[in-house]
């Protein structure tokens, strides 16, 4: 059978192509090139022997056997009770705490913070011995002169010295100094921002102290950080770090007429007290539940409030290291406790069960509490802080509202629009009173500060400086215009006035 004669015009370009090609093709010698490639190739030894070879590693056949994961369904086991009705506001931060950082061998603690009963200074410290030294002696300086008033300093061991001196009444029940600040002049400075700590900071507390300006932090891994602000000069830039805690530091505590001791609390249950003279983190007290807030009335300096488990709250006899009161008054865990610089018997509480409520000390007992004033929110109230004239409670809420409750019984309660929602990476936002009644500071999600004064947002701090988002604040008590804001990273920004 022979070739057709006819050829349609596509099959005509189809062949002109081929052939084009393979002139092109035997011009260039790419044919001959590929034979003599191959047989080169066929030739050379094998490239095992030419090049260096890491020997394989024989992997340890592990002795654990392996375990399909099955669904609490599958295997018959009822839901956990916990999170049957649904994770609550907070579930981010109780499930799963992140491992500490990873530390060279020069910064690892010496023992362990998880382990129960005193814990050395020496073995808390991350770093320079040298440099734990330093803060030791800065810390002991200090602590013997206290400045209560311009004309001096008096020693803060003996209290019948203090009283004798002139304004310990007003340091005495913690108030703030009330004087006006213009903020439109708070200024952010490029040697007033540090990083303290690894990770998110979750406690945030100014020494009260006048001409030593340091700042205590407490992050998620458990390390308490220090910074000595005036003392740049220093070695480490002023900066020491250690690790009393093996889980998130919920508070810091620091007893004003002996700056030398400190308490803070953790999410495990460990209530640790630092006494620099001593050089040691003592254990205060231990828990079976989480403690998820702590605080002292500066009209009590032997007592310590502090919020455990699933709404409950403890008084805490430091001189006898036990439990003295304890009783249920939320639903869910206590984020904030405060008390009212002008009564000494008044307390508020905020919770996750979205409520803040103001307590008579004198009425709680483990029966039967009933708050004197309950506010209400649609959602967890992080905050509830009381004015420095105790006239006002500021609440702020993941419903996106900050509440001021004022009034002879508290009974007036305004509430002001502002964005909470802060999202899982970010510690929530507390908003915290300044200087005087007028204003209430507060982050925002645009790494700003915003001013609430009234019913609005009169102001905001913003610099180019401020690379991260401000959740937690604390408002310097004797320097006026001194406002430190925290970070999820772990830095603090200090706002100053000129």
């Amino acid at each position: 059978m022979g070739l057709r004669e006819e050829v349609t015009e596509y099959e005509r370009r189809r062949l002109e192509n081929i052939k084009r090609n393979d002139e092109m093709l035997a011009a260039l010698k790419i044919r001959s090139k590929l034979n003599d490639l191959s047989a080169a190739s066929a030739k050379r030894p094998s490239a095992e022997s030419k090049s260096y070879k890491r020997s394989p590693v024989k992997k340890p056949k592990t002795e654990t056997p392996i375990v399909l994961r099955r669904s609490l369904r599958t295997r018959g086991v009822p839901p956990d009770a916990a999170t049957a009705n649904g994770l609550h506001d907070d579930a981010e931060i109780e499930t799963g705490i992140k491992k500490p950082p990873k530390m060279d061998s020069n910064s690892v603690p010496n023992k362990s913070p998880r382990e129960k009963g005193p814990l050395a200074m020496k073995d808390a410290y991350k770093g320079d011995d040298g440099l734990g030294r330093k803060f030791i002696e800065t810390i002991s300086g200090c602590s013997r002169e206290i400045l209560l008033n311009e004309s001096g300093a008096v020693s803060c061991d003996p209290i019948d010295n203090l009283k004798k001196v002139k304004g310990f009444e007003t340091f005495r029940t913690g108030k703030k100094t009330r004087d006006p600040v213009d903020v439109k002049t708070l200024q952010l400075k490029p040697e007033n921002i540090a990083r303290l700590v690894h990770g998110r900071i979750m406690s945030l507390r100014f020494f009260p102290t006048r001409d030593m300006q340091m700042i205590a932090v407490g992050n998620r891994c458990g390390d308490v950080g220090f910074w000595h602000v005036n003392g740049k000069e220093e070695d480490g830039k002023g900066i020491y770090l250690y690790r009393p805690h093996a889980a998130p530091v919920s508070g810091i505590v620091i007893d004003p007429f002996n700056i030398s001791k400190m308490y803070s609390s953790c999410y495990n249950g460990f209530i640790r007290s630092m006494e620099v003279e001593k050089e040691v983190f003592h254990m205060e007290y231990l828990s079976e539940y989480c403690i998820y807030s702590i605080s002292q009335s500066s009209h009590d300096m032997k007592s310590l409030y502090f919020g455990e488990g699933k709404g409950g709250i403890n008084k805490l006899d430091v001189r006898a290291g036990k439990s003295s009161v304890s009783c249920d008054v939320h639903g869910q865990r206590i984020n904030t406790i405060d008390f009212n610089s002008e009564n000494e018997h008044i307390m508020a509480t905020s919770s996750s069960d979205g409520t803040a409520c103001i307590w008579d000390l004198r009425l709680m007992n483990k029966d039967k509490t009933t708050p004197l004033t309950t506010v209400t929110h649609k959602r967890a109230v992080h905050s509830a802080y009381f004015s420095p004239s105790g006239k006002y409670l500021a609440t702020t809420s993941l419903d996106d509202k900050v509440g001021v409750i004022g009034g002879p019984n508290y009974e007036n309660i305004s509430m002001i629009y502002h964005n909470n929602q802060t999202g899982i990476w970010l510690s929530q936002f507390r908003g915290i009173w300044g200087w005087d009644d007028s204003s209430i500071y507060i982050g925002n999600m645009k790494r700003g500060v915003d001013i609430i004064s009234g019913k609005q947002v009169v102001a905001t701090l913003q610099s180019d400086l401020m690379s991260a988002i401000s959740c937690r604040f604390d408002a310097h008590p004797y320097n006026v215009g001194m406002l430190a804001g925290a970070t999820r990273g772990g830095q603090v920004y200090i706002w100053t006035q000129p």
